[in-house]
């Protein structure tokens, strides 16, 4: 699989850390920044640059990071065609996958330590995105995007 990752300094650590494992496991890496832990960045910008890799096709999808995951997953949202969930553990990984189809997992660093990550990321790469009443809800979300492109064209 191929992933993008990116991060602000607070996620820094915590995105070393995937970038390692998923190496490591034989996947290909976009490492989209930030390059350290001590340098002021704001979440916007690498949020944004995760969700434009994910719809973009290049990557299979990406992963953000921030300090709670919350700033970041808000960033990716706004990008059309996004589908990011902020994820605390195995279950909730698991869910924004099969119920959500995301294709942005986010995590927030100073909310999980690494191996609970790993663990999340692992479910989120095994699980299936689950058809029936979940591809109605999807198809919604995709209409709220297209509405809000709409309105920005008519701007």
């Amino acid at each position: 699989m191929r992933i993008a990752l990116g991060s602000d300094h607070a996620g820094f650590p915590l995105k070393a850390a995937l970038v390692e494992y998923l190496e490591g496991a034989g996947h290909d890496v976009d490492d989209l920044g930030t390059e350290n832990a001590t340098v002021s960045v704001d979440y916007p910008d690498y949020g944004a640059a995760v969700g434009r890799a994910a719809v973009s096709g290049s990557v299979d999808f990406g992963i953000a990071i921030c300090g709670t995951g919350i700033g970041i997953s808000m960033a990716a949202n706004k990008v059309p065609g996004v589908r990011a969930g902020l994820a605390h553990d195995v279950t909730t990984a698991t869910l924004a996958k099969q119920h959500n189809h995301a294709n942005v997992l986010c995590f927030g660093a100073r909310v999980i330590g690494s191996q609970t990550a790993i663990d999340s990321l692992e479910a989120f790469m095994a699980a299936e995105e689950l058809d029936g009443r979940h591809v109605r809800r999807i198809d919604e979300l995709t209409a709220l995007d297209e509405a809000g492109r709409q309105s920005e064209e008519q701007a």
